[in-house]
């Protein structure tokens, strides 16, 4: 009788500890969440981001996705090649992409650039989001300056 309470109570713990690992193994975001958008390029140690994801319901279909974009001190995009602006890109490897434009706000140190977009459908999960320079011209995108994974959202 002793032995096979000590087996039950046993099992349950092997049950308890196995359903807490896979719980806490899931990388999906929760909603509202944010993102710290760090430099790639590590000289570029004052150019940071910020990217606030969350469910948003502005038509009668069902709730979207939402990303929003604030980053500061970038360099002069043309500095970087054939740019004159900045977008914000988000995808999922191998997946899906989303890119929209960023604008700039004047201030005295270079402006602050800003956007948003609202109409992700997919999960999010695995998704990384980044800031690149872009052509408007020629839609070309440059590679990332900022750039976070959203199963980092907090």
């Amino acid at each position: 009788m002793k032995k096979t309470f000590y087996l039950c109570i046993l099992f349950l713990l092997l049950i308890y500890g196995t359903v807490g690992t896979l719980a806490s193994a899931s990388s999906a975001p929760t909603f509202p969440c944010s993102v710290v958008l760090e430099p790639v390029n590590k000289n570029d140690q004052n150019a940071k981001g910020a990217a606030l994801l969350y469910k948003v319901k502005l038509t009668p279909s069902f709730p979207r996705t939402s990303i929003s974009i604030h980053a500061l001190h970038l360099p002069d995009p043309s500095t970087l090649g054939n740019f004159d602006t900045y977008e914000g890109f988000a995808f999922i490897k191998n997946e899906i992409s989303w890119r929209f434009k960023l604008y700039p706000t004047p201030e005295l140190d270079g402006p602050t650039w800003s956007g948003r977009f609202d109409e992700i459908t997919s999960a999010m999960n695995s998704a990384e989001v980044q800031v690149r320079p872009s052509n408007t011209k020629t839609e070309k995108l440059g590679p990332a300056i900022l750039s976070n994974d959203v199963n980092k959202c907090k």
